[in-house]
Protein backbone atom coordinates (compact mmCIF):
# COMPACT_ATOMS: atom_id res chain seq x y z
CA UNK A 1 0.00 0.00 0.00
CA UNK A 2 1.48 3.70 -0.98
CA UNK A 3 1.49 5.89 1.45
CA UNK A 4 2.04 9.93 1.24
CA UNK A 5 4.96 11.57 3.00
CA UNK A 6 3.97 14.03 5.71
CA UNK A 7 5.94 17.12 6.83
CA UNK A 8 7.24 17.04 10.58
CA UNK A 9 4.85 18.62 12.86
CA UNK A 10 5.69 22.10 12.98
CA UNK A 11 7.17 22.52 9.71
CA UNK A 12 5.50 24.87 7.49
CA UNK A 13 3.18 23.59 4.52
CA UNK A 14 5.13 22.67 1.12
CA UNK A 15 3.37 24.66 -1.79
CA UNK A 16 3.80 23.05 -5.22
CA UNK A 17 6.45 24.81 -7.53
CA UNK A 18 4.44 27.62 -9.61
CA UNK A 19 3.70 26.54 -13.28
CA UNK A 20 6.15 28.14 -15.83
CA UNK A 21 4.40 30.08 -18.42
CA UNK A 22 5.60 30.41 -22.19
CA UNK A 23 5.73 34.32 -23.23
CA UNK A 24 3.07 34.67 -25.53
CA UNK A 25 3.98 34.29 -28.97
CA UNK A 26 3.51 37.40 -31.29
CA UNK A 27 -0.51 37.10 -33.35
CA UNK A 28 0.52 36.10 -37.11
CA UNK A 29 -0.52 39.06 -39.30
CA UNK A 30 -4.09 39.09 -41.42
CA UNK A 31 -4.59 39.27 -44.55
CA UNK A 32 -5.57 42.74 -44.79
CA UNK A 33 -2.42 43.51 -42.38
CA UNK A 34 -0.27 41.88 -44.54
CA UNK A 35 -1.98 43.42 -47.60
CA UNK A 36 -1.72 46.80 -46.26
CA UNK A 37 1.82 46.88 -45.88
CA UNK A 38 2.67 45.83 -49.20
CA UNK A 39 0.76 48.73 -50.49
CA UNK A 40 2.33 50.95 -47.69
CA UNK A 41 6.00 49.23 -49.11
CA UNK A 42 4.69 49.78 -53.25
CA UNK A 43 3.61 53.53 -52.70
CA UNK A 44 7.13 54.87 -51.28
CA UNK A 45 8.78 52.68 -53.71
CA UNK A 46 6.68 54.40 -56.57
CA UNK A 47 7.30 57.77 -55.51
CA UNK A 48 11.21 57.34 -54.53
CA UNK A 49 11.81 56.68 -58.37
CA UNK A 50 9.86 59.94 -59.63
CA UNK A 51 12.12 62.95 -59.77
CA UNK A 52 10.67 66.30 -59.87
CA UNK A 53 11.72 67.03 -63.12
CA UNK A 54 9.22 64.13 -64.23
CA UNK A 55 6.53 65.84 -62.83
CA UNK A 56 7.18 69.48 -63.14
CA UNK A 57 8.50 70.33 -59.87
CA UNK A 58 11.77 72.45 -59.02
CA UNK A 59 14.79 69.86 -57.61
CA UNK A 60 15.65 72.54 -55.08
CA UNK A 61 19.25 72.56 -53.60
CA UNK A 62 17.98 70.87 -50.08
CA UNK A 63 16.05 67.98 -51.67
CA UNK A 64 17.71 64.72 -50.30
CA UNK A 65 14.31 62.73 -50.76
CA UNK A 66 16.22 60.25 -53.75
CA UNK A 67 12.67 60.90 -55.55
CA UNK A 68 9.83 62.51 -54.70
CA UNK A 69 8.55 64.05 -50.60
CA UNK A 70 5.89 62.38 -49.52
CA UNK A 71 3.68 65.72 -49.07
CA UNK A 72 4.57 66.09 -52.73
CA UNK A 73 2.04 63.50 -53.75
CA UNK A 74 -1.10 64.73 -52.04
CA UNK A 75 -0.29 67.84 -54.02
CA UNK A 76 -0.01 66.12 -57.41
CA UNK A 77 -3.15 63.67 -56.82
CA UNK A 78 -5.13 66.20 -54.79
CA UNK A 79 -5.44 63.44 -51.99
CA UNK A 80 -5.01 65.14 -48.23
CA UNK A 81 -1.47 64.66 -47.06
CA UNK A 82 -3.00 63.15 -43.78
CA UNK A 83 -4.62 60.40 -45.83
CA UNK A 84 -1.68 59.82 -47.98
CA UNK A 85 0.80 59.71 -44.98
CA UNK A 86 -1.72 57.03 -43.13
CA UNK A 87 -1.31 55.02 -46.33
CA UNK A 88 2.26 54.98 -46.57
CA UNK A 89 2.16 53.84 -42.47
CA UNK A 90 0.07 51.33 -43.18
CA UNK A 91 -3.39 52.61 -41.24
CA UNK A 92 -5.78 50.51 -41.36
CA UNK A 93 -8.30 52.68 -43.95
CA UNK A 94 -10.61 52.75 -46.78
CA UNK A 95 -9.40 54.08 -50.03
CA UNK A 96 -12.03 54.89 -52.80
CA UNK A 97 -11.07 54.09 -56.31
CA UNK A 98 -11.11 57.98 -57.28
CA UNK A 99 -8.46 58.30 -55.04
CA UNK A 100 -6.70 55.58 -56.38
CA UNK A 101 -6.95 56.82 -60.04
CA UNK A 102 -5.69 59.82 -58.87
CA UNK A 103 -2.61 58.25 -57.11
CA UNK A 104 -1.93 55.82 -60.21
CA UNK A 105 -1.53 58.91 -62.53
CA UNK A 106 0.74 61.08 -60.00
CA UNK A 107 2.73 58.28 -59.59
CA UNK A 108 3.13 57.49 -63.55
CA UNK A 109 1.92 54.19 -62.81
CA UNK A 110 2.18 51.77 -65.97
CA UNK A 111 -0.94 49.82 -66.90
CA UNK A 112 0.65 46.61 -64.74
CA UNK A 113 1.96 48.67 -62.01
CA UNK A 114 -2.01 50.47 -62.16
CA UNK A 115 -3.75 47.09 -61.42
CA UNK A 116 -1.28 46.07 -58.67
CA UNK A 117 -2.30 49.06 -56.58
CA UNK A 118 -5.95 48.60 -56.89
CA UNK A 119 -5.34 44.73 -56.11
CA UNK A 120 -3.47 45.67 -52.46
CA UNK A 121 -6.06 47.86 -52.06
CA UNK A 122 -8.30 45.80 -52.72
CA UNK A 123 -10.34 47.74 -54.80
CA UNK A 124 -11.89 47.36 -58.27
CA UNK A 125 -10.83 49.65 -61.29
CA UNK A 126 -13.42 51.85 -62.71
CA UNK A 127 -12.04 52.76 -65.94
CA UNK A 128 -13.37 51.26 -68.99
CA UNK A 129 -9.96 50.93 -71.22
CA UNK A 130 -8.38 49.56 -68.05
CA UNK A 131 -6.59 46.42 -69.50
CA UNK A 132 -7.44 43.71 -67.34
CA UNK A 133 -4.05 41.68 -66.12
CA UNK A 134 -5.40 38.57 -66.60
CA UNK A 135 -5.78 38.97 -70.53
CA UNK A 136 -2.28 38.47 -71.36
CA UNK A 137 -0.75 38.05 -74.89
CA UNK A 138 -0.82 34.20 -74.61
CA UNK A 139 -4.26 33.96 -73.96
CA UNK A 140 -5.39 36.41 -77.07
CA UNK A 141 -3.51 33.79 -78.91
CA UNK A 142 -5.18 31.22 -77.57
CA UNK A 143 -8.56 32.97 -78.28
CA UNK A 144 -7.12 33.15 -81.84
CA UNK A 145 -6.31 29.20 -81.81
CA UNK A 146 -9.84 28.59 -80.55
CA UNK A 147 -11.69 29.90 -84.54
CA UNK A 148 -13.96 28.89 -85.46
CA UNK A 149 -15.42 28.39 -82.43
CA UNK A 150 -16.79 31.51 -80.81
CA UNK A 151 -14.76 32.61 -77.61
CA UNK A 152 -14.24 35.59 -75.24
CA UNK A 153 -13.13 36.45 -71.68
CA UNK A 154 -15.32 38.25 -69.76
CA UNK A 155 -15.26 39.18 -65.59
CA UNK A 156 -18.38 38.83 -63.64
CA UNK A 157 -19.90 42.47 -64.68
CA UNK A 158 -20.17 41.50 -68.18
CA UNK A 159 -17.60 43.31 -69.22
CA UNK A 160 -16.40 41.73 -72.88
CA UNK A 161 -12.42 41.88 -71.89
CA UNK A 162 -11.11 39.87 -75.12
CA UNK A 163 -12.60 38.07 -77.94
CA UNK A 164 -11.74 36.30 -81.25
CA UNK A 165 -12.82 36.54 -84.91
CA UNK A 166 -15.86 34.94 -84.77
CA UNK A 167 -17.39 35.65 -81.40
CA UNK A 168 -16.60 39.44 -82.47
CA UNK A 169 -19.74 38.19 -85.22
CA UNK A 170 -21.56 36.04 -83.57
CA UNK A 171 -24.74 38.67 -82.08
CA UNK A 172 -23.45 41.58 -83.70
CA UNK A 173 -20.64 43.53 -85.17
CA UNK A 174 -18.46 43.82 -81.58
CA UNK A 175 -15.60 45.70 -83.26
CA UNK A 176 -18.25 48.59 -83.97
CA UNK A 177 -19.23 48.95 -80.62
CA UNK A 178 -17.29 51.05 -78.39
CA UNK A 179 -15.04 50.07 -76.15
CA UNK A 180 -17.02 51.25 -72.65
CA UNK A 181 -20.45 49.51 -74.24
CA UNK A 182 -19.07 45.87 -75.09
CA UNK A 183 -20.90 44.56 -72.05
CA UNK A 184 -23.55 41.50 -72.25
CA UNK A 185 -25.64 43.07 -70.47
CA UNK A 186 -25.59 46.48 -71.77
CA UNK A 187 -26.28 44.64 -74.91
CA UNK A 188 -28.56 42.54 -74.46
CA UNK A 189 -30.55 44.90 -73.16
CA UNK A 190 -29.68 47.58 -75.46
CA UNK A 191 -28.63 46.46 -78.86
CA UNK A 192 -30.88 45.41 -81.52
CA UNK A 193 -28.69 43.63 -83.36
CA UNK A 194 -27.44 41.40 -80.71
CA UNK A 195 -31.22 41.29 -79.35
CA UNK A 196 -32.31 39.79 -82.48
CA UNK A 197 -29.58 36.73 -82.54
CA UNK A 198 -30.70 35.42 -79.36
CA UNK A 199 -33.89 32.89 -79.78
CA UNK A 200 -34.79 32.84 -76.26
CA UNK A 201 -34.55 36.76 -75.35
CA UNK A 202 -36.42 37.01 -72.23
CA UNK A 203 -35.61 33.84 -70.78
CA UNK A 204 -31.99 34.69 -71.79
CA UNK A 205 -32.36 38.32 -70.10
CA UNK A 206 -34.18 37.12 -67.15
CA UNK A 207 -31.11 34.88 -65.86
CA UNK A 208 -28.56 37.03 -67.21
CA UNK A 209 -30.17 39.71 -64.79
CA UNK A 210 -30.59 37.17 -61.89
CA UNK A 211 -26.81 35.77 -62.23
CA UNK A 212 -25.91 39.33 -62.03
CA UNK A 213 -27.33 40.14 -58.88
CA UNK A 214 -25.96 36.99 -57.58
CA UNK A 215 -22.70 38.28 -58.56
CA UNK A 216 -23.39 41.96 -57.27
CA UNK A 217 -23.94 41.02 -53.83
CA UNK A 218 -19.31 40.83 -53.34
CA UNK A 219 -19.45 44.28 -55.28
CA UNK A 220 -22.56 46.44 -53.95
CA UNK A 221 -20.57 49.72 -53.33
CA UNK A 222 -17.84 49.67 -55.96
CA UNK A 223 -18.27 52.53 -58.29
CA UNK A 224 -18.14 50.53 -61.51
CA UNK A 225 -20.69 48.02 -60.62
CA UNK A 226 -23.20 50.92 -59.46
CA UNK A 227 -22.27 52.83 -62.75
CA UNK A 228 -23.75 49.36 -64.65
CA UNK A 229 -26.87 49.35 -62.64
CA UNK A 230 -27.59 52.75 -63.05
CA UNK A 231 -27.30 52.70 -67.30
CA UNK A 232 -29.05 49.44 -67.35
CA UNK A 233 -32.33 50.77 -64.69
CA UNK A 234 -32.79 53.01 -68.15
CA UNK A 235 -34.37 49.83 -69.63
CA UNK A 236 -38.00 49.42 -68.54
CA UNK A 237 -37.31 45.88 -69.29
CA UNK A 238 -34.06 45.48 -67.39
CA UNK A 239 -36.03 47.57 -64.34
CA UNK A 240 -39.28 45.19 -64.71
CA UNK A 241 -37.26 42.61 -64.46
CA UNK A 242 -34.92 43.38 -61.25
CA UNK A 243 -37.53 44.09 -59.55
CA UNK A 244 -38.10 40.54 -59.13
CA UNK A 245 -35.20 40.01 -56.86
CA UNK A 246 -34.48 36.54 -58.88
CA UNK A 247 -30.79 35.03 -57.86
CA UNK A 248 -29.56 32.05 -60.01
CA UNK A 249 -25.99 30.54 -60.39
CA UNK A 250 -24.54 29.10 -64.11
CA UNK A 251 -27.48 28.94 -66.10
CA UNK A 252 -28.72 26.68 -69.18
CA UNK A 253 -25.64 25.04 -71.07
CA UNK A 254 -27.28 25.06 -74.31
CA UNK A 255 -27.69 27.77 -76.46
CA UNK A 256 -29.49 28.47 -79.33
CA UNK A 257 -28.58 31.43 -81.62
CA UNK A 258 -29.91 33.06 -85.16
CA UNK A 259 -26.87 34.66 -86.72
CA UNK A 260 -27.70 36.93 -89.08
CA UNK A 261 -24.94 35.90 -91.97
CA UNK A 262 -25.45 32.24 -91.10
CA UNK A 263 -28.97 31.17 -89.54
CA UNK A 264 -29.55 29.02 -86.66
CA UNK A 265 -26.50 28.10 -84.18
CA UNK A 266 -27.15 25.14 -81.74
CA UNK A 267 -24.22 25.92 -79.06
CA UNK A 268 -22.63 24.54 -75.86
CA UNK A 269 -21.81 27.24 -73.47
CA UNK A 270 -18.87 26.44 -70.93
CA UNK A 271 -16.77 29.30 -68.61
CA UNK A 272 -13.40 28.65 -67.82
CA UNK A 273 -12.48 30.82 -64.85
CA UNK A 274 -8.67 32.01 -65.22
CA UNK A 275 -8.80 32.87 -61.17
CA UNK A 276 -11.56 32.81 -57.93
CA UNK A 277 -15.27 32.31 -59.25
CA UNK A 278 -15.19 36.21 -58.64
CA UNK A 279 -13.22 37.19 -61.05
CA UNK A 280 -12.50 36.54 -65.30
CA UNK A 281 -13.45 33.44 -67.23
CA UNK A 282 -13.11 32.42 -70.50
CA UNK A 283 -16.48 31.77 -72.32
CA UNK A 284 -16.44 29.85 -75.41
CA UNK A 285 -19.55 28.32 -77.45
CA UNK A 286 -18.89 24.91 -79.00
CA UNK A 287 -21.16 23.75 -81.91
CA UNK A 288 -23.77 20.84 -80.81
CA UNK A 289 -23.91 19.28 -83.96
CA UNK A 290 -21.99 19.16 -87.71
CA UNK A 291 -24.39 21.79 -89.27
CA UNK A 292 -23.51 24.33 -86.82
CA UNK A 293 -20.31 23.04 -87.09
CA UNK A 294 -19.80 23.86 -90.98
CA UNK A 295 -21.88 27.22 -90.43
CA UNK A 296 -19.49 28.85 -87.65
CA UNK A 297 -16.65 27.79 -90.32
CA UNK A 298 -18.58 29.40 -92.39
CA UNK A 299 -18.90 32.73 -90.31
CA UNK A 300 -15.39 33.30 -89.73
CA UNK A 301 -14.12 32.93 -93.33
CA UNK A 302 -17.27 35.75 -93.70
CA UNK A 303 -15.55 38.13 -91.04
CA UNK A 304 -12.81 39.79 -93.55
CA UNK A 305 -15.76 40.72 -95.60
CA UNK A 306 -18.35 41.87 -93.13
Amino acid sequence: MTTMAQNPPGAPATRPAPARHEPPRPAEPSAPEVRRHELAGFLRSRRERITPEQVGLPRGPRRRTPGLRREEVPQLSAVGVTWYTWLEQARDIQVSPQVLDALARALLLDPGERGHLFSLAAAVDPSPDTECPSVTPALRRMLEQLDPIPACVQNSRYDILAYNRTYGRLFCDLDAVAPEDRNCMILAYTNPQWRSSVVDLHEATRLMAAKFRGAMAEHLAEPAWKALLQRLELSPEFREIWARHEVVGAGARAKVFRNAHVGLLRLEHTDLWLGPSSGPRMVTYAPADEETAQRLRRLWSLSDGL
